[in-house]
């Protein structure tokens, strides 16, 4: 559905509001209400929350705040995959690039920062129902700078047609290797949550029942270990 089709229909979008600060999700929450289009369908304070909220009110879309108690960006990554077709919109008040980078592998619908006045944000979030992605230009020179370094993105890694983005691959790789959790988290500079949520996206992209097999057939696959682009 685009966004002219919302608002021929007339049918507000559903939003699911998820930040730790009650104010900034209060004030989300009421531009949002105020502009006529939206409806709250639910409100959380943690990445636990917000995803036991998605799935028992199914929104449109969930906007949430990467410094959720829990880990915003875990909560994201389970969200995209329980729920493929509710859009997750990332709003931070950060511009690490890593959590930036992350967020797209992940395959959330937009990344935003935080402002002090959010009269943007029922126009973003209505062009990302009808399916533009969303994020600020500034943000967007960066990827893309990113991208121009030649650094490799994505491989495949089994004959079935896996595939792992470039981060999911180191860290597969250092884990067959040897490495703990903690110690992939920190060569990589990574959160443990994060390190985390990328082995559980391997196992769900290989098809395999836990990280142990995952390992098996990534050296089984002779994959090497320096990657080229």
């Amino acid at each position: 559905m685009t966004a002219e089709t919302t608002e021929r229909v007339g049918a507000p979008v559903r939003v699911l509001v998820a930040d730790p600060g009650e104010r900034d999700r209060r004030a989300a929450a009421c531009v949002l209400e105020a502009d006529g289009r939206f409806v709250i369908s639910a409100e959380a304070a943690d990445a636990a929350e917000t995803v036991s909220a998605a799935i028992a009110s199914r929104p449109d879309i969930c906007l949430l705040e990467v410094t959720l108690p829990g880990g915003g960006l875990a909560a994201a990554w389970e969200l995209t995959a329980r729920l493929p077709e509710m859009r997750v919109v990332v709003l931070t008040g950060s511009e690490d690039e890593r959590d930036l980078l992350e967020a797209l592998e992940i395959g959330v619908s937009g990344y935003l920062l935080k402002t002090p006045l959010l009269e943007w944000l029922p126009n973003t979030l209505l062009d990302v129902h009808g399916g533009t992605f969303a994020m600020p230009r500034r943000l967007t020179s960066s990827v893309v700078q990113r991208f121009r370094t030649g650094e490799p993105r994505r491989r495949a890694v089994v004959g079935g047609g896996a595939r792992l983005t470039s981060r999911e691959w180191e860290v597969l790789d250092l884990i067959a290797r040897g490495l703990s959790t903690r110690q992939v988290a920190d060569q990589l500079t990574l959160s443990p949550t994060a390190v985390r949520v990328h082995i559980a996206s391997v196992v769900r992209k290989l098809g395999v029942g836990g990280r142990a097999e995952a390992v098996r057939l990534f050296t089984r696959t002779g994959v090497p270990s320096a990657p080229t682009a």
